[in-house]
């Protein structure tokens, strides 16, 4: 039996339709960010190792401001929004892996084809939020760590360290069934402190002169 934790859905299959209508919407705005790029942003954001504030990722995501039909609609859609987050750090907390919006595998496509290259270009962009952030602990660990899901985004592919990257393709394949894994991976890789050193017994310090005379 695998030990490895099954995916736990971050909204139901309802909410899900419901955030999909309207981010496919006019209202919604024609530089929006579709459900699967808010997804991927949202995801990104319960792994940051900075809290962002509302109106910053909102707006990011919408790339101005939508047409909520009242105040209603603008409450229903934004907590749908912030549910899908919360949840996602509800269960990264717990050990549980993000069930993502879309099947794990490429199909011989290029990643920016697909819904993968989508998620991970959405997961980019709560990266680039407060990208100092992501990086200022340790560059080199964080850096190997978003490798993935910049290869997969198809944004970097213009940089020549990338093409030797993304040109295999077994490669992308084995990283694309390790999304959930991945995203794991970075949300202890941000909150979870690292193991101190057990402290080392102190050493006992040569007896002074006293000592020394008394034991004349």
């Amino acid at each position: 039996m695998s030990d490895t934790p099954q995916p736990e859905p971050l909204l139901d299959d309802d909410q899900l339709d419901r955030l999909d209508d309207f981010l496919a919407s006019d209202r919604a705005g024609e530089d929006a960010l579709d459900l699967i790029g808010s997804h991927g942003l949202l995801v990104a954001l319960a792994v940051a190792p900075s809290e962002a504030e509302p109106a910053t990722w909102v707006a990011e995501l919408f790339q101005g401001e939508p047409d909520f039909h009242d105040d209603r609609e603008r409450e229903e859609i934004l907590g749908l929004l912030d549910q899908l987050r919360r949840n996602a750090i509800a269960a990264l907390e717990q050990g549980q892996l993000p069930e993502l919006p879309f099947e794990l595998t490429l199909d011989d496509l290029p990643a920016e084809e697909t819904p993968i290259g989508d998620w991970c270009a959405g997961f980019m962009e709560g990266v680039f939020l407060d990208e100092t952030t992501w990086f200022e602990e340790d560059e080199d660990a964080a850096a190997t760590l978003l490798l993935p899901f910049m290869a997969l985004s198809g944004l970097f592919d213009d940089e020549p360290d990338m093409a030797e990257f993304v040109g295999d393709g077994t490669r992308l394949e084995a990283l694309v069934r390790q999304l959930p894994e991945l995203v794991l991976d970075l949300y202890l890789h941000y909150r979870v402190p690292p193991e101190t050193p057990k402290p080392m017994p102190r050493k006992k310090k040569p007896a002074g002169r006293a000592g020394k005379e008394r034991n004349q």
